[in-house]
């Protein structure tokens, strides 16, 4: 066990240091910083004193060392947009995005499991056939298209739900929240559907084909044959052997929930660290693209380790593989 995660601890690093590379190259191929720091008079003298004070003037390689020394400490310079310590803005904009991809991953969890289960049960049913359709459809179209739709219904036509902002917030410590407030949580409703619908179709069809396949094999015709009750071999075998898939699949499901809450944070001016980037792009605020890489990086290097930590422990054929006599 402690091997595993020593070697998934290893790969976690050789990928942020890949991510870091990426994010240090905005600094040479996106615009040049010292001519968005300085007005358009500036000499060439104060040119050269900015770019020195930036360490700009040094090799590429001790220049990418700094930057990655400095990340690791979690400063990634100012913001060249707003003028303030991009670590600051992140840490001010984090709680939104989490919320927002916690409350989408969990209507994926909490609606694409039990529709998956009993699309599985019921494969005739014209239910189930709805269900099925409808999913393709939330696979096909985009999150923004989505979003406009909600909009149009619930906030235009029907007026029950706000259709941009996050609402009233509160301070809890360091964490702002808007789940204390009626606002805040009705402001929460319409993105976190937007976001959580392809997490739900494709939970859905997962946990559906794995239902199938699982209640096909030898061990559940066993148990049919002993007499067990439909609902025990349903819930009790076949569902339980079906979700260490599942697990997989969330896991990876939320670290794309948060980086690619952008287009669903634009849509609905949700003050996240997604519509942070898309306004950093707009500004060329380098400094601002480079930390969001950086820490959505981190996230989904984060995550997956915790997913393989998890599906080592609920799939025992994982242990014995890499056991003494596993030759792994």
């Amino acid at each position: 066990m402690i091997a595993f995660v020593i070697r998934r601890l290893l790969q976690g690093v050789i990928v942020m240091l890949v991510v870091g590379f990426i994010a240090f190259s905005l600094f040479n191929f996106v615009g040049d910083p010292v001519s968005l720091m300085l007005p358009p008079e500036a000499t060439q003298v104060d040119r050269e004193n900015m770019r020195a004070a930036l360490g700009l003037d040094k090799p590429f390689y001790r220049q990418f060392a700094t930057f990655i020394g400095n990340a690791a400490q979690g400063n990634f310079g100012i913001s060249l947009r707003l003028g303030r310590p991009v670590s600051t803005l992140l840490v001010e904009r984090l709680p939104a995005t989490l919320e927002l991809a916690i409350a989408a991953a969990l209507i994926g969890l909490f609606v694409g499991i039990p529709v998956g289960v009993y699309t599985a049960l019921n494969r005739d049913s014209w239910i189930s056939r709805v269900m099925l359709t409808t999913s393709l459809i939330g696979v096909s179209l985009p999150n923004f298209l989505i979003g406009i739709f909600l909009i149009l219904i619930f906030a235009v036509w029907l007026g029950i739900l706000p259709s941009f902002g996050r609402g009233d917030t509160t301070m809890v410590g360091f964490w702002s929240t808007g789940l204390l407030t009626v606002s805040g949580l009705k402001a929460l409703v319409l993105p976190s559907i937007t976001l959580g619908f392809f997490p739900v179709t494709l939970i859905m069809r997962l946990v559906r084909s794995e239902m199938l396949e699982v209640l096909r094999t030898d061990y559940i015709k066993f148990a049919r044959a002993r007499g067990l009750p439909t609902r025990t071999i349903n819930f009790g075998h076949a569902l339980k052997n079906t979700l260490v898939p599942v697990i997989t699949i969330t896991g990876l499901q939320l670290g794309g929930i948060i980086a690619f809450a952008i287009i669903t944070e634009t849509v609905f001016q949700w003050p996240g660290m997604g519509l942070l980037f898309i306004q950093a792009v707009q500004f060329a605020d380098i400094p601002v693209m480079a930390a969001y890489l950086c820490l959505i990086g981190f996230i989904f290097v984060l995550i997956n380790l915790v997913v393989d930590i998890l599906y080592y422990v609920v799939d025992p054929r994982l242990r014995i593989e890499r056991g003494p006599g596993g030759g792994h």
